[in-house]
């Protein structure tokens, strides 16, 4: 059986998070990557193809990979009918229209008929704007903008490194099932990186709170401690922007032992 192959941007930010996210998920292509290597096996069924990130959908459009991570920013201008599988949640961006104050442009509505944009991106521009004195570009934080002295007039498109695939591109169950394999792997790695496991001993009379402060995936679980005592052992699953309050409310109702760990993956 010919392996499923994975097209993945050969240099750059995305390049970097995909092959980490790979490698999180069990697919180690380092192992057997020279440094001039164009394509690598992952093991499991499963081939990398290093190729410019731009690229990339017309390498899966056209069925030279069967998958591809990489900006949505750049399937969208492709023009490519390609079906997003997962957002893998790297290198998140924006596509802006953007104007010196000068212009008197703070909407779309006042882009005058005849104006002009400087814009990498032709295709996307156009479906808003025609051919416009602007400009649009892909921000982050759009420190740049301001630095430029221009200002940010709309967004035009959320983007991120995508798992993207040919709708019709499925040839048989067996290629199908493998898809779903990688996708479940990838997505418990990418759901695992903003969780975090907590586990801590509370009094066993505070259980009612307990519930309140972590609710978890279906409420925490209770473990009896072995010694009999008044207090019991809690884990559960919490957010990792809720880490810090989660702990001074479980101290808040005389929790001890508090230990929070890093998950590898996670499947709601």
């Amino acid at each position: 059986m010919n392996p499923v192959r994975v097209a993945i941007p050969n240099k750059g930010v995305i390049a970097d998070g995909a092959l980490q996210l790979l490698v999180d998920a069990g697919l180690d292509p380092r192992s057997h990557l020279g440094t001039r290597a164009l394509q690598a096996t992952l093991g499991q069924g499963y081939e990398a193809v290093f190729v410019a990130a731009g690229n990339i959908p017309e390498f899966v459009a056209d069925g030279a990979a069967d998958v591809g991570i990489t900006g949505w920013d750049l399937v969208c201008e492709s023009g490519r009918h390609l079906e997003m599988l997962l957002d893998v949640e790297l290198a998140p961006c924006r596509l802006v229209l953007a104007a010196p104050a000068s212009a008197g442009v703070g909407s779309l509505a006042d882009v005058p008929p005849g104006a002009r944009i400087a814009t990498v991106f032709p295709r996307l521009t156009s479906r808003f704007l025609g051919v416009a004195d602007l400009i649009v570009d892909l921000v982050a934080t759009g420190s740049t903008l301001r630095a430029n002295q221009l200002h940010e007039v709309a967004t035009l498109l959320a983007s991120s490194a995508r798992l993207v695939a040919r709708p019709d591109g499925v040839d048989g169950q067996a290629l199908r099932a493998r898809l779903d394999d990688l996708v479940i792997a990838l997505a418990s790695v990418v759901k695992a990186r903003n969780q975090r496991y907590l586990m801590a001993n509370v009094p066993r009379a505070r259980l009612a709170s307990v519930r309140d402060i972590l609710p978890g995936v279906g409420g925490p679980d209770v473990v009896e401690l072995l010694d009999g005592s008044e207090l019991v052992a809690v884990q559960a699953v919490v957010a990792l922007s809720a880490v810090s309050t989660t702990i001074t409310a479980l101290k808040g109702i005389g929790a001890t032992g508090i230990v929070v760990t890093r998950i590898e993956r996670f499947i709601p």
